[in-house]
C-alpha cells in the first residue's frame, strides 16, 4: 500500500507539474502578444499609470509605432490667430475645433483645443493619439499630430473642407444645400466602411463607442471619415463576449443593453449606426426634444412605422421633396431597422450593412425623375444648441431608455 501510495503522489505532483508548465507557457504566449501589439501593451501601460504622457508611452517599445508629429503650443496658437473667434470651426463636450495654416508643413489643418476642466482627460487624449496614429484607413480622419505642452492637450487633424454630417442633415439656413438621395448613401455607404475596418481589419478589434452625425466629417465631394476616438474600446477578444466598462456616449446613440448594463460589444456600434443611418434617411435628430409627444427618440418614433410598408414614404426626410428611388428608400429603411433591433444578436454585422449600403450608393437617382408621393411629415424644427453632451449616462437617462425600448 505504502508504495502504491507513494507512485500515486509521484502522479499527482508530476500532473500539477505539467499544468504550472502549461500556464506559463500560455502566459508567456498572451505576453508576446501583447508586446506584438502596440495598442494592447500601451492601452496596459497606461492601465497601471493613467498619469503616463504620450512621449512616455513611446519609450521602450510601449508604442514606437506612434508616428503623430509633436508640435509646441506656440506654433499651433500662431495657425489659429491665437485661437480667434474667426477660426472656430465648432465645439463640442470636449473642447473647440480651429481651423489653422502650419507653416512648418505648408497645410491647412483642424486644431482641437481639449477643454482643460473638461471631461475629457489625459486618458480620452492619449486613446485618442494612440488609436489614429494606428489605425489608418480612407474612412477614418487622419491624425497629423499633437501637442502636450504642460497642461495643454491639443490634436491636430487633416481638414474637412465641408464640416460634419450633422452640418449637412439639421438645422440648415435656407439658402443651403441640401443632400441629394446619392449623397446620402454614399455617406452612409462611406461611415460603414470605416465601421468595417474598425471592428473586421483591426486587431484586436476596436469599437468605437461615439458614432453620431457630429463626428462624421466630410471631405470634398461628400467624402466621409469617422473622427473623435477618445472614446474608443478595444473590443472583446478570445471566449470573451463582451467588455464592460462606464457607460459613455451621447444620448440618443447608445444601444439599449449597453446603457442599461455597461456591457458593450460589437453590435452596440451597429445600432449607433443605424441610429445615424435613420437621420440620413429622415432628416430628423436622434433626440429632439422640440417634437411632439411621442416623437422626441427617433428609434421609438421608427420602430411602429416599420412595420408597415405603406408608411416607409412618411420617413423620408421631407427636404428630399420626393426626390429619392422608392426601392431604394425601403431597402435603406430595412437596413436600419435592423441595425436597431432591440436584441443584439438580431442585429446584422457591420460587413453585411457595407454590402447592402456600398449597392444603394451604386444605384444612382435621376434628380430629373418624376417625385413620388411626397412625405406629409412636419418641416424641420426650430434650430437648438447644438454642443454635444459626450458623457456618463445619468440614472434617468438609463431608465427613459427602459421605457422607450420595452
Amino acid at each position: 500500500m505504502g508504495c502504491f501510495s507513494c507512485s500515486g503522489n509521484s502522479e499527482k505532483k508530476k500532473h500539477q507539474q505539467q499544468q504550472q508548465q502549461q500556464q506559463q507557457q500560455k502566459q508567456k504566449q498572451q505576453q508576446q502578444q501583447k508586446a506584438d501589439d502596440p495598442i494592447q501593451s500601451t492601452l496596459d501601460k497606461l492601465k497601471a499609470n493613467p498619469s503616463l504622457d504620450v512621449k512616455e508611452l513611446s519609450k521602450n517599445g510601449g508604442s514606437g509605432h506612434i508616428a503623430a508629429k509633436t508640435f509646441p503650443f506656440r506654433e499651433l496658437a500662431e495657425a489659429t490667430k491665437n485661437f480667434r473667434a474667426d477660426c472656430l470651426l465648432g465645439e463640442g463636450g470636449f473642447g473647440r475645433v480651429y481651423k489653422g495654416r502650419l507653416e512648418s508643413i505648408d497645410q491647412v489643418v483642424a486644431i482641437k483645443q481639449l477643454d482643460r476642466n473638461g471631461m475629457q482627460g489625459n486618458r480620452e487624449f492619449l486613446v485618442e493619439v494612440l488609436m489614429l496614429s494606428l489605425l489608418h484607413h480612407p474612412n477614418l480622419v487622419n491624425l497629423i499630430g499633437y501637442c502636450a505642452d504642460g497642461d495643454q492637450r491639443l490634436l491636430v487633424y487633416e481638414y474637412m473642407p465641408l464640416g460634419s454630417l450633422e452640418d449637412h442633415l439639421h438645422d440648415l439656413p435656407p439658402d443651403k444645400k441640401r443632400l441629394d438621395w446619392n449623397t446620402r448613401m454614399k455617406i452612409a455607404a462611406g461611415a460603414a466602411k470605416g465601421l468595417e475596418y474598425l471592428h473586421d481589419k483591426a486587431n484586436p478589434p476596436v469599437i468605437y463607442r461615439d458614432l453620431k452625425c457630429s463626428n462624421i466629417l466630410l471631405g470634398e465631394g461628400y467624402y466621409p471619415k469617422l473622427s473623435d476616438f477618445g472614446l474608443a474600446k478595444l473590443g472583446p477578444v478570445g471566449d470573451n463576449t463582451h467588455v464592460s466598462t462606464r457607460v459613455m456616449g451621447t444620448y440618443g446613440y447608445c444601444a439599449p443593453e449597453y446603457a442599461m448594463t455597461g456591457q458593450l460589444t460589437l453590435k452596440s456600434d451597429v445600432y449607433s449606426f443605424g441610429v445615424v443611418l435613420l437621420e440620413i434617411i429622415t432628416g430628423r435628430k436622434a433626440i429632439d426634444n422640440a417634437k411632439s409627444a411621442g416623437e422626441h427618440n427617433l428609434v421609438a418614433w421608427a420602430r411602429p412605422l416599420f412595420r408597415d410598408r405603406r408608411q416607409f414614404s412618411q420617413m423620408a426626410d421631407p427636404t428630399l421633396q420626393g426626390q429619392y428611388p422608392v426601392r431604394g428608400l425601403y431597402q435603406a429603411l430595412a437596413v436600419a431597422a435592423m441595425c436597431v433591433q432591440e436584441q443584439p444578436s438580431m442585429r446584422p454585422l457591420i460587413a453585411d450593412v457595407v454590402t447592402a449600403l456600398t449597392y444603394l450608393a451604386s444605384q444612382t437617382h435621376d434628380r430629373g425623375s418624376q417625385p413620388v408621393q411626397s412625405s406629409r411629415m412636419a418641416p424641420l424644427t426650430p434650430s437648438r444648441s447644438r454642443r454635444d453632451s459626450d458623457r456618463t449616462l445619468s440614472g434617468s437617462e438609463r431608465r427613459e431608455h427602459a421605457r422607450e425600448f420595452n
